[in-house]
């Protein structure tokens, strides 16, 4: 907790015998050593820090052929909905909202590439939060996430953000397609291309400054550059939400016994569940919420809480929703309890109301962002063991992989298969669990199908 944060709860924290009001009772205040404001300032931060997800994820998931209207209100309804449920069955300062990464998987893989509809795709999320429900609820969790290993873990996140990167890259028209090459440079002289480098650039530096809600002061700058050029239409700021009808209860269950659908189901699960407790871990630690052991208390509700936020996020129609690792921010600002949380979901209720702002996004400005996540997230890139190939080779096989073939479930499968081969033809057989194998063989077989 930052000494402010510190000073401003000790401040207002009742005095012995003092009777707790109800917020204090509930979420343990005063146990956790915070007090309401406190944790009002902390949800402010963490709203602040991922709030770019209303304006992004409609962009997005048009791509599928979604209307962008209707996204956004689901958008701010499963970030809601799902944080509060975190909040008050949980108790912890962690927010939820529609997955960077996971949305680009539904929308350049499932549906532009797997040619799948979107309200199929929709089914497939539904699915793998049901999935995740079950392997919460009977602690097969543990199991799933241990025997994975941990190279393959971070070759994914890894993917992912360089996945993102050259979706970001081909939007701004950085990167183009070429008949020889199969990309190339792009015309740096238009504005679009520059307007996204300018956006990225500010991103950076805003964020690595610490400026609160410096994602979201990028994009709006680079959004308002663009006006005098005719990149973007001013149509208002506040307005009545518009309409869910478009995307809600939208779901197509009529593939669900395709091979190619169980790989797709089974790859929103693989990076949910990984991320989900990553994110969960990193937050919760920074907060001091770990036990001695380094275990996470009431981890059983935090993980019935993300596969509730699957599940929902997909009834309303959004992309796979789960628990941002932006909600460090709050816990930096003092957040340490499920009021954090709540606070966050009142603001992402009030976001609902901002519909024409969100609507004038250009691609470009959601790209800069796009960009600046794909940063953060191929860090993981460090943490892979570089003195043993039979390690580096297949996370690097899976990372480069999902870019290169616009998949993120094409990456996962060739880093299974080369990671066990690899193993398996080095002698190693101690280091492949048997979920490794039948996942690889698996894989292979789906791409052996074609």
């Amino acid at each position: 907790m930052t000494e402010t944060a510190t000073s401003s709860a000790a401040a207002h924290r009742p005095a012995p015998g003092e009777p707790k009001g109800f917020l204090d009772r509930y979420f343990g205040l005063t146990a956790s050593g915070t007090t309401v404001r406190t944790e009002a300032i902390a949800g402010v931060t963490t709203f602040l820090t991922m709030v770019y997800i209303v304006f992004v994820n409609p962009t997005i998931l048009a791509n599928a052929g979604m209307d962008k209207g209707a996204v956004f209100v689901a958008t701010c309804l499963a970030a809601a909905v799902s944080t509060l449920v975190m909040a008050l069955y949980a108790n912890y300062p962690v927010a939820l909202a529609p997955g960077m990464g996971l949305n680009a998987f539904f929308a350049f893989t499932v549906v532009l590439s797997y040619k799948y509809s979107w309200q199929q795709a929709l089914g497939a999320v539904f699915c793998s939060g049901v999935l995740f429900f079950l392997l919460s609820i009977f602690r097969l969790r543990e199991y799933v996430i241990n025997a994975i290993p941990k190279t393959l873990k971070l070759a994914i996140s890894a993917g992912v953000g360089l996945f993102l990167g050259i979706i970001a890259l081909e939007q701004s028209k950085i990167v183009v397609a070429h008949p020889v090459t199969l990309v190339t440079l792009g015309d740096l002289r238009q504005l679009p291309a520059i307007l996204c480098l300018v956006g990225f650039v500010l991103i950076a530096a805003l964020n690595s400054r610490n400026i609160l809600g410096g994602t979201l002061i990028g994009i709006l700058i680079v959004t308002l550059i663009g006006l005098p050029f005719g990149l973007t239409t001013f149509t208002g700021i506040v307005d009545v939400p518009p309409s869910l009808a478009p995307t809600f209860l939208q779901l197509d269950f009529s593939a669900i016994f395709e091979q190619t659908f169980v790989i797709v189901v089974l790859s929103f699960l693989f990076i949910d569940v990984f991320d989900n407790a990553g994110t969960l871990i990193g937050v919760t630690h920074r907060a001091g919420l770990l036990d001695e052991k380094g275990h996470l208390p009431r981890m059983k509700q935090a993980l019935l809480a993300d596969s509730f936020a699957a599940m929902f996020g997909s009834l309303i129609g959004t992309s796979t929703t789960t628990s941002y690792i932006e909600s460090a921010a709050g816990v930096s600002a003092g957040g340490r309890t499920g009021l954090t949380a709540v606070f966050v979901a009142i603001l992402f209720l009030m976001a609902l109301f901002f519909a024409p702002l969100a609507g004038m996004i250009p691609a470009y400005a959601s790209a800069a962002a796009l960009l600046y996540v794909a940063c953060l997230m191929t860090q993981g890139l460090a943490e892979i063991s570089w003195d043993d190939v039979t390690e580096y080779a297949p996370a690097v096989v899976a990372a480069v992989t999902m870019p290169l073939t616009y998949s993120i479930a094409t990456g996962i499968g060739l880093g299974f298969i080369t990671y066990a081969a690899a193993k398996l033809v080095s002698g190693r057989f101690r280091d492949v669990s048997p979920a490794v194998i039948v996942l690889a063989l698996l894989f292979a077989g789906k791409f052996a199908m074609g």
